[in-house]
């Protein structure tokens, strides 16, 4: 993993950039656009820091998938140009060539920004670009404006920031983008595996619908409770939680990727269910508010398995159900991608059953058959 800096012009100095990145351990790949270097994708890629103009198409086509995928954004100078393009926004408008002088301001919604929080700018009285960092989109956050009113400092939902000019925010803002790149890592990875695959997610394993439903069976909920998909992508088991717990109950669809939770409610899983772009590991739910969990092709994937367990755990009900499946059996899965059963694979048994047992769950059924797998745990008290 690492962040890529396409930069536009050989003159172009992102000091501040990469001893911040340098500083949290991350690598910095640098792709020279002038010598026609662009990344050919996501795949890798922890963050983007982009300095080039809003003509460069390349460079804008990589920040719309950035920006798809939830991948970490620093535009800079004409990149933040480039980003208000990407998101539908344009190019700032030049009363005339080159940089202005004159103050900036930071705005009331920059009180709660991730980057410029707190910050002020060094000078007060600073150059800046007459385009200023161009014209972002509607429902962009403006953080910072020059006494023209004009934006010089932008964030796009909560992952893109684009600022004319870094020099004033050189103290802050560089450190702040890499402590939030090396937090979020492991999601930006997940989310740029499944956004370009979302679309076709539900055709591509469809035929899998009937095992998700013989599994949501043996949770055996009751009607009326309240039922849990974590990690649900386009939601396959979430009308059979539906049928389980009756139109009195609740159904909840978790996945951290917006993609999938897209696709889910485009062929209608919402009719089924509401859908919530949350961390599963981190659930914004109360504690012993959830009858049945279901996690599907999940454990194996989580950096810290017990983590996850432990906050499942704390939102389930006094003798609440976990029920951990895939649609093959570990075996299969190994062999299929051409390796051997690993001792280390969290759902081993040997290894599954402590890590239940000290995060607040009893396994009651352990079944790694041929064709599937299925853990049922049951909360202990």
């Amino acid at each position: 993993m690492a962040v890529v800096i396409v930069q536009f012009a050989p003159e172009e100095h992102l000091g501040a950039v990469h001893a911040a990145l340098e500083a949290a351990a991350l690598d910095t790949r640098v792709f020279r656009a002038w010598d026609g270097e662009l990344p050919d994708g996501l795949v890798g890629v922890d963050a983007l820091v982009v300095t080039g103009g809003p003509a460069t198409a390349g460079g804008v086509e990589l920040l719309r998938r950035a920006l798809a995928a939830e991948v970490p954004v620093l535009g800079v100078g004409p990149g933040a140009q480039s980003l208000a393009v990407a998101a539908g926004g344009a190019a700032g408008r030049h009363q005339a060539a080159g940089s202005g002088s004159g103050s900036l301001r930071v705005t009331p919604a920059s009180d709660s920004d991730p980057l410029f929080a707190g910050a002020t700018p060094q000078p007060s009285r600073v150059r800046y670009p007459l385009g200023g960092a161009g014209e972002p989109p509607a429902g962009a956050v403006a953080l910072v404006r020059d006494e023209h009113s004009r934006a010089q400092a932008f964030r796009i939902g909560g992952s893109a920031w684009g600022t004319a000019d870094l020099e004033p925010w050189r103290q802050q803002v560089p450190a702040r983008f890499a402590a939030l790149v090396a937090a979020r890592a492991e999601h930006t990875a997940t989310r740029t595996f499944f956004t370009q695959r979302a679309a076709a997610w539900e055709d591509r394993f469809a035929h899998q619908t009937p095992a998700y439903e013989a599994a949501v069976a043996r949770m055996r909920l009751g009607r009326g409770q309240t039922a849990l998909d974590l990690g649900c992508g386009t939601g396959r088991a979430l009308p059979a939680l539906r049928a389980q717990v009756g139109g009195e109950g609740t159904v909840l669809g978790v996945d951290v990727t917006h993609a999938m939770l897209t696709a889910a409610a485009r062929i209608g899983r919402l009719a089924c269910g509401q859908l919530l772009l949350a961390d599963c590991a981190r659930l914004p739910l109360p504690p012993g508010s959830v009858h049945g969990i279901f996690a599907a092709g999940l454990v194996d994937h989580l950096p810290r398995p017990r983590t996850a367990l432990r906050e499942w755990a704390r939102v389930s009900a006094a003798d609440g159900t976990l029920l951990l499946f895939h649609p093959s059996g570990r075996a299969e899965r190994a062999a299929r991608h051409g390796r051997p059963l690993s001792p280390d694979d969290p759902l081993a048994e040997p290894n599954l059953r402590p890590a239940l047992d000290a995060t607040g769950w009893r396994l009651t059924v352990y079944d790694d058959a041929a064709r599937h797998f299925l853990a049922r745990a049951v909360r202990a008290r």
